[in-house]
């Protein structure tokens, strides 16, 4: 009977329009959205990417010329610099292909589009100050004291830094990153409609189905836990499909440690499902108030984590650390974050017993609840 019931509750649970509307339609639809919204906002925002400029030549500087060509064989140059005539620079600048012109007459000088990137147009100008200041100071030397003109050639150009370079990760830091996780979050507590559903359709009062179990020969927990683990199986393949559509179609960074990130989901939906379960087993509340007390709170524990607003859950960790703590939402993004940034599993281990417990706690409490009523009549 048990194997019969898991079987009829699974098969049933994706012929609800709504379940595979909400739960399956909704996250690739707002994936989408979230992919076209955000696609290489952090490589243009975030990343630093050579200023391209124009280098109109009116009067011959060598040196100019073998600094431009020096920074521009560099890894990571600073400028991308080709040499234009002044027509062609200013096309190019209007149209805001370049973010700079510089002249070379007596004196350097640089035109900057009015409407470009203040950032690179303030490096351009450092970057001009920074060699007129130079250029005179060799200038000088060559004049008054020849002699001293190879070490000061060299100081100059040695490069001095008072701070080492350490890579804290090799994981993905792209900001946008964590609305994925947080969508992903979403579909797993999502669960608790049908987390919802398995309490209410065993609850005599509530329900003309939950009438039916309630006289019939089979054990009211035999059906309760059937129904939860159908209830679970159908989430755990929501989040599974949601997780690929946003790894594999979309192709968004989201970690590279797949076992584990399928895993995070599932684990994530069980806590969505026992969660609506706990909440439709308290109380006699109507079938629709439970569903909006429901539905409040993932709503509600979505927004807080981050997914409509990026540095909510930074607000929630200044005023109310706590919540972050026991926030299942939060605690789903943050292991999908502890995946795809840090080299270790002791944050990620932590993140991931503590939703095990909070789904046990749900569990527990919703079957103490639903055991204990009983009807005279129906």
């Amino acid at each position: 009977m048990f194997w019969h019931n898991l079987k009829y509750d699974f098969i049933r649970t994706f012929r609800v329009k709504s379940f595979l509307f909400w739960l399956l339609a909704f996250p690739i639809i707002l994936g989408t959205l979230f992919h076209l919204a955000f696609s290489n906002m952090y490589e243009t925002e975030t990343l630093f990417s050579s200023i391209p400029v124009a280098v109109v030549e009116n009067q011959k500087n060598e040196i100019f010329n073998t600094v431009i060509e020096s920074i521009s064989q560099d890894d990571e140059p600073l400028l991308k610099a080709e040499y234009l005539s002044e027509e062609e620079a200013m096309e190019k600048l209007e149209k805001n292909d370049i973010s700079g012109i510089i002249y070379l007459d007596q004196e350097i000088t640089l035109k900057v589009y009015d409407k470009g990137d203040e950032m690179k147009q303030t490096i351009l100008r450092e970057f001009l100050n920074s060699y007129r200041t130079n250029e005179a100071i060799i200038t000088d030397t060559a004049v008054n004291a020849p002699e001293k003109l190879q070490d000061v050639m060299a100081t100059l150009t040695e490069e001095i830094s008072c701070n080492e370079n350490i890579k804290l990760t090799d994981g993905n830091m792209d900001v946008y990153a964590q609305y994925f996780y947080n969508l992903i979050a979403m579909v797993a507590f999502y669960g608790s409609v049908t987390g919802l559903h398995v309490a209410i359709e065993n609850q005599g009062n509530l329900s003309a189905i939950a009438a039916r179990k309630c006289i019939s020969p089979t054990h009211k927990m035999t059906a309760i836990v059937a129904n939860l683990i159908a209830s679970i199986a159908a989430q755990m393949i929501c989040v599974v499909v949601s997780i690929s559509y946003i790894m594999f179609v979309l192709g968004e960074n989201i970690g590279d440690k797949i076992p584990l990130i399928y895993i995070s989901g599932m684990v994530g939906a069980i806590a969505g499902v026992t969660f609506g379960f706990f909440v439709g087993s308290i109380g006699r509340m109507s079938e629709n108030l439970k569903s909006s007390i429901s539905m409040s709170v993932t709503m509600i524990l979505c927004f807080l984590s981050g997914l409509m607003i990026g540095n909510m859950k930074i607000v929630v960790e200044e005023h109310f650390p706590i919540l972050n703590r026991i926030s299942p939402v939060a605690l789903i993004c943050d292991m999908f974050y502890c995946l795809n940034v840090y080299d270790n599993y002791d944050r990620y281990v932590e993140k991931l017993v503590s939703l095990i417990v909070i789904s046990v706690i749900f569990t527990v409490g919703g079957f103490l609840m639903t055991r204990r009523k009983k009807y005279a009549s129906i």
